[in-house]
């Protein structure tokens, strides 16, 4: 089969090359300089021209902040070019992998871990949008996996382990929010997840919305603290505030953990523990910064 990997120089679009490297299907990896999948037209010719049987979608407009200020745009990415891709499926009558948030949640207050069933509550541009993304899944009747995730880091990219890493390194003292409480998860780990559905063709008869992070649960300090441990750097203090000692435009979910049970029961999704995926992406950074 030929598989189409859209944002594939992202965080997760990255972690998709690296396991799909030995992979029976051929998989075609493309980026907004190859294919502007907000272009109907490029969508459909890509599609057709490469005989395209499946999307991943690993594309996203995913600046939460900035989003609030750049409505149209995030719509656009995060809304209808999922739109453009879940038609160009239905066409093919191929399957469409999108990668959806917890940011779906977060308007009412939860303490359970959140189900695939949950109503969508979203407190911000991004999560709005994301959720539109979903539905427009949903309307166009394809064949679809979505997986919503959170607190997504790798080696590649911008993101809280790399910053928070040279913050600890540098800084005496930081401040970090601890009353937003979720689940941090390695993109290579969801990768393989992905990988692992697709490859084994484990999607038929499965359409629908699963949820997929690492295991356990900690807030953004106690993320930065085990960070912080795991690289040594114990001069930093790092101490806990609230998160309205950090102004934003954005309400972030105070509390997103996300219930796994269906796509451990559906897929036999093996999830690791939080802190060992985090030991292992950072064992790869700090190695590279040798």
């Amino acid at each position: 089969m030929n598989i189409l990997v859209t944002g594939s120089n992202g965080q997760l679009g990255n972690e998709m090359q690296i396991v799909a490297r030995n992979s029976a299907d051929r998989y075609i990896f493309t980026d907004v300089a190859e294919l502007d999948i907000t272009n109907v037209e490029a969508v459909n010719a890509m599609v057709k021209s490469e005989q395209i049987g499946a999307i991943i979608n690993c594309a996203a407009y995913t600046n939460v902040d900035k989003a609030e200020d750049d409505e149209a745009l995030c719509q656009k990415l995060n809304a209808d070019a999922v739109n453009n891709l879940a038609v160009a499926m239905k066409e093919v009558e191929g399957l469409l992998v999108h990668v959806s948030t917890d940011y779906v949640f977060g308007g009412d207050p939860y303490n359970t871990p959140c189900t695939e069933e949950q109503k969508g509550t979203p407190t911000g541009v991004y999560g709005r949008t994301k959720l539109m993304g979903e539905q427009n899944i949903l309307a166009s009747g394809c064949k679809h996996i979505i997986i919503r995730t959170a607190w997504l880091y790798s080696e590649f990219g911008k993101n809280f382990v790399k910053t928070m890493l040279n913050l600890t390194a540098t800084k005496p003292q930081l401040n970090v929010v601890f009353d937003q409480v979720g689940t941090p998860t390695y993109a290579l780990d969801l990768a393989m997840t992905i990988f692992d559905i697709v490859e084994n063709r484990k999607y038929e008869g499965k359409s629908g919305i699963y949820h997929y992070s690492n295991e356990g649960v900690c807030s953004w300090f106690d993320f930065t603290k085990m960070i912080a441990e795991i690289a040594g750097n114990t001069q930093c203090d790092i101490q806990p505030c609230h998160s309205n000692e950090f102004p934003s435009k954005v309400i972030r979910p105070s509390y997103s953990v996300l219930d796994k049970t269906k796509i451990k029961h559906t897929f036999g999704a093996k999830v690791p523990y939080w802190t060992d995926s985090l030991r292992m992406c950072m064992k790869n950074l700090l190695t590279e910064n040798k």
